[in-house]
């Protein structure tokens, strides 16, 4: 699993010009699945994801959660996060996990974080998106498969 986490002010995700998703100050997470991904995968990197401290006290260091700015979150999919560029120059997604196993497990991650985070927005999996943030610092996280080692 990978997930690109950005903090934000503010993003939405469009789909055929429709708002699916929308949040305010919070974390915009794009969620790659590889083929060997579990239920256990995504509670582990749901529960790091949520206990990271990224976002500032007022002392202006990084130091709080999500749950502690009362911030929003928008999780959406992209299985582009598993391209492999190392041979010619067209990409390769042979470690990104199969549409039906990673749809499952996108949907999982989205329920389990509805019982923990007041506002849980998600993109439409498979779908053609397009997604808007304004960034907020910039501040964006890589957690990938290194994070358990």
């Amino acid at each position: 699993m990978k997930l690109l986490i950005q903090r934000v002010l503010s993003a939405s995700v469009t789909v055929d010009e429709e708002t699916v998703g929308s949040i305010g100050k919070g974390l915009l997470v794009f969620v790659g699945v590889s083929g060997e991904d579990t239920r256990e995968t995504a509670d582990k990197y749901l529960k790091k994801l949520l206990a990271l401290r990224i976002f500032e006290d007022a002392a202006g260091k990084t130091n709080l959660s999500l749950a502690d700015v009362k911030g929003e979150l928008l999780l959406v999919s992209q299985f582009t996060l598993y391209a492999d560029c190392r041979k010619g120059n067209r990409p390769g997604f042979f470690k990104a996990g199969a549409p039906d196993m990673a749809r499952e497990l996108y949907e999982y991650m989205i329920r389990q974080a509805r019982r923990v985070v007041p506002v849980v927005e998600c993109g439409r999996f498979g779908a053609d998106m397009k997604v808007s943030l304004v960034n907020d610092g910039p501040f964006t996280i890589l957690l990938d498969e290194t994070l358990f080692s």
